[in-house]
């Protein structure tokens, strides 16, 4: 089935390429291994909370929290700007990945939504005192500590990863499978993304996939809400690329993509090392196209400021519990953009046959992996 097993693909391509190397591959893999950069402040810093942070609630389901970072510094990335010596979370991904690894869900959190972000510790050793700020305060003010320990006061779902991935390495990895087609409805002039695209169907190479990714005043109604859209159909489109490219399979091929995907990580030390990222990925592979989701947390403008964002309730707790409980959620394009939830049985399991029928997976704005690509 189409964008099945493409992390499992991976997994095994890789160690064939190590036992069938011998020496050589074995020190392919160390230096794959060593590329990772464990994130031992932060542990340290989520440490010194544990006592407050919310239980896990349901065995053998991870949540995962992915940023991508805008720091200007480090190789590549001072043509975005000037370094000012802090970061921001230009996107931030919370994916859950269910119990028995049956479902992938993508849950974009926007970079402007209002929330209770709580003392951190500054770089400097320093720490702020709590405040309700835009979301990307966070990992600005106290990096990816603080950007956890905010998500998880939101959401009261317990954050067991975090991943760190920059500019660079954003555009490595793209670069490494030979670009990602995407379909643009109308041509694309955006400087300050440094874009320029026809309209029609392109293949984007890492530069261009980032201005494509980052654009926002220039394309459709320069909301943060469609370019997240943008953003998660993107994602899609890479998955399908790399299943379909044959990049797994080949170890000539595959070797790069790795070497891009791990040298732009940085994470928590648990899963800092290829048999830490196995460990989470395994049995993703059989997770069938539909049943990876993307979408966007319930959210509508702030009522003090249009520029900004909050939650949509009770439709953004109800997507939170079942996070947080393991339960299942469903997805549709057709919802409006700003809306909730609603309550859909073809999408949920109450059609199933029995005395006691589950109740129906509440409905949320968004899309799956199997939406992916221009076909």
């Amino acid at each position: 089935m189409r964008r099945r097993r493409w992390v499992a693909y991976g997994v095994g391509a890789l160690a064939l390429l190590v036992v069938g190397s011998g020496g050589v591959g074995w020190v392919l893999y160390t230096q794959l291994d060593g590329n990772i950069t464990p994130d031992e402040a932060a542990a340290a810093e989520l440490a010194r909370y544990a006592r407050e942070r919310p239980a896990a609630l349901v065995k053998d389901a991870q949540n995962v929290l992915v940023i991508g970072s805008d720091s200007r510094a480090g190789d590549g990335n001072g043509r975005y700007g000037t370094d000012s010596g802090t970061e921001r979370s230009d996107t931030t991904i919370l994916l859950h990945l269910s119990g028995g690894r049956h479902r992938a869900t993508a849950v974009s959190l926007p970079r402007d939504l209002m929330v209770d972000v709580p003392a951190c510790r500054r770089a400097d050793g320093s720490r702020t005192r709590p405040v309700f700020a835009m979301f990307n305060h966070a990992f600005e003010t106290g990096g990816s500590a603080c950007t956890v320990r905010t998500v998880e006061k939101l959401t009261g779902v317990r954050i067991d990863h975090h991943v760190v991935v920059d500019f660079s390495g954003f555009k490595d990895m793209v670069d490494a499978v030979g670009g990602v087609r995407v379909c643009v409805a109308e041509p694309i002039v955006d400087k300050d993304a440094g874009l320029r695209l026809p309209a029609g169907e392109v293949t984007l190479d890492g530069e261009r996939a980032l201005g494509y990714v980052r654009a926002r005043k220039s394309l459709g109604d320069g909301s943060d809400t469609e370019r997240m859209d943008r953003q998660q159909r993107f994602l899609a489109a890479l998955v399908d690329k790399v299943r379909g490219n044959g990049v797994l399979l080949n170890p000539v091929k595959l070797y790069p993509l790795l070497d891009a995907a791990t040298s732009a990580l940085t994470t928590d030390p648990d899963l800092a090392s290829l048999r830490g990222l196995y460990e989470l990925v395994r049995g993703v592979g059989d997770i069938p196209a539909e049943h990876v989701q993307f979408l966007t947390v319930p959210r509508e403008s702030y009522v003090h400021d249009a520029n900004r964002d909050q939650l949509v309730e009770p439709a953004a707790e109800k997507l939170f519990e079942q996070l947080r409980t393991d339960g299942p959620v469903a997805v549709s394009e057709k919802l409006p953009m700003n809306s909730g939830t609603a309550e859909s049985g073809p999408h949920g399991s109450s059609t199933m046959r029995g005395p006691s029928p589950s109740p129906p997976a509440p409905t949320f704005r968004g899309s799956t992996a199997a939406k992916g690509g221009c076909g």
